[in-house]
């Protein structure tokens, strides 16, 4: 089979907006921050309820399809069995999704928010119920409405490429909204939207975990400064365009696979080494508390609750996971043909949903305990910036140079495999949905996401990083919404959900509805 042939008129005007961004960040730095500025204060004070009842209904959809009699249906033909094991399956979707993110804010996230917790709440900083609060929504922001995010966006591109026969384009999943297949300009729009998104999202990960790998290397090495910053993001674009050219089956696999095993062995260590007994206590009770306010969690606008924090935590979080719904949902069907709806609902949102709650709970439930408990204090190192916390509360145990030492190898690898993975997505949107795109292609992409991640990191930081992902994901939340609504009205007509139940006529008893003939089960 011929490969497909880039779509070059979409490539260029692809290529030609992420190149002026970066152009405008190059050189006028100041101009790119004001304007992301403003622009950012806009969108949250005008559509902050836009993300939160998006993301609110992608986590209603998703498990209303697994529980009802679409589950069943498989994302494939129905005799097509899943490509990969459970165990690579889980690694690379888990790599894909969140891994550099759960490495910067496992520690962060709740100790910013016992040392400040969120505002018109009334809680008192630094007290028990502070660290109750920081727990549930550190769970609220990683847990279940992010994976509900990317399991509709994958389920609905699976599904139309592997069940439906269409082409692997982002635009083709949107065919039952115009009775057919979308016009060219429409289709084009739609992908680009979704390179974009993917290109923004993705480069803040990569700025994310060069922070946190640049300050990893000043804590061992005592090195740091812009040129480092440099260094750090060209070494690692080099290594995961090296990993994406080498395809799903070589490079993805084996690297998320052994990204699991790190991250296992650095959580165990951290369970061991640190507050054993208050981690065992810190399980049940964050869960609870999570599942107990979820629904005030997650109706919270800027109507009762301070709009800058909400632009800064939960507006952020349905942003990027949002920016990221394009390639997390493109790779994670990649991967998942074969599965049926409820297998890849329950695997796609319980099991990296109960991952990210242990990872919480040991890493960041260990420093919010140690704080309480006046056994360390992370107040001066958060001070330095959000990418020291987890190298604070290594420092407090045992072996902490080798511990720094492989959660920035940790960090660094989670940094190839999801850079790479979007790289092939990418490639893939860009030739009208191939699954092999050409290996240029896919090198183009690598090297434009780090010059993106380069650019955002050195114009305004993280702050740079959140604006550019809260803008772009914007429009693309309107177009999730049209997905969702393109996905059930396709499956409402697949025949492998099985027949609508049949109604029993009300008002006779069973008996008597047998004697009289108007029993549909006889």
């Amino acid at each position: 089979m011929r490969p497909l042939r880039p779509d070059l008129s979409l490539v260029a005007v692809a290529v030609g907006l992420l190149l002026a961004v970066v152009l405008w960040g190059a050189v006028f730095t100041e101009s790119l921050t004001r304007a992301g500025d403003a622009a950012l204060g806009w969108v949250v004070a005008g559509f902050g309820w836009l993300f939160v009842v998006a993301a609110d209904l992608f986590l209603v959809l998703a498990v209303v399809l697994a529980l009802s009699r679409f589950g069943r249906i498989r994302l494939g033909r129905d005799d097509d069995v899943p490509e990969f094991s459970n165990l690579s399956w889980t690694a690379m979707m888990f790599s894909a999704g969140m891994g550099i993110g759960l490495m910067f804010y496992g520690v962060a996230e709740p100790m910013t928010h016992l040392l400040d917790p969120p505002p018109d709440l009334g809680i008192t900083a630094g007290s028990p119920q502070a660290a109750r609060t920081a727990m549930e929504y550190s769970l609220f922001h990683w847990t279940l409405h992010p994976w509900a995010i990317y399991a509709v966006t994958g389920m609905a591109l699976a599904y139309s490429t592997f069940r439906m026969g269409r082409g692997n384009r982002f635009s083709e999943a949107f065919t039952p909204l115009f009775g057919g297949r979308p016009r060219p300009l429409v289709g084009r729009l739609l992908d680009l939207l979704a390179i974009l998104a993917t290109a923004f999202g993705t480069a803040t990960s990569l700025g994310l975990g060069s922070l946190q790998v640049e300050y990893a290397l000043n804590e061992l090495f005592g090195i740091s400064g812009r040129r480092l910053e440099v260094t750090v993001i060209v070494v690692l674009t080099a290594a995961f365009v090296l990993s994406a050219a080498s395809g799903v089956n070589r490079g993805v696999r084996i690297l998320s696979t052994l990204n699991v095993y790190l991250a296992v062995l650095l959580a165990a260590f951290i369970f061991v080494f640190g507050p054993t007994v208050a981690i065992l206590d810190l399980v049940p009770a964050s869960l609870g508390g999570y599942l107990n306010d979820l629904i005030p969690m997650a109706s919270r606008t800027g109507a009762f609750i301070d709009k800058e924090w909400l632009g800064q935590w939960t507006l952020f979080y349905w942003a990027w996971w949002m920016s990221w719904a394009p390639f997390v949902g493109a790779f994670i069907a990649r991967i998942s043909r074969g599965r049926t709806i409820r297998e890849f609902v329950v695997g796609v949102l319980l099991i990296p949903s109960g991952a990210s709650l242990l990872w919480f709970s040991i890493s960041g439930g260990s420093a919010v305990w140690l704080q309480l408990s006046g056994a360390a204090d992370f107040s001066a190192k958060l001070a330095e910036g959000t990418e020291a916390a987890m190298f604070a509360l290594l420092d407090d145990l045992p072996l902490s140079a080798l511990t720094t030492a492989v959660a920035a190898v940790l960090v660094a690898l989670y940094f190839v495999t999801g850079a790479d993975s979007a790289s092939l997505v990418l490639g893939s949107l860009s030739t009208r949905g191939s699954l092999h795109p050409a290996r240029p292609l896919v090198v183009m992409w690598g090297v434009l996401i780090g010059l993106v991640a380069l650019v955002l990191l050195l114009a305004g930081g993280l702050e740079a990083l959140q604006q550019a992902t809260i803008l772009i994901a914007l429009p693309f939340a309107v177009v999730m919404l049209m997905l969702c609504v393109a996905l059930v009205k396709e499956l409402r007509e697949d025949p492998g959900a099985g027949p609508l139940p049949r109604r029993r006529p009300r008002g006779l008893p069973d008996a008597l509805r047998r004697v009289s003939g108007e029993d549909d089960t006889r």
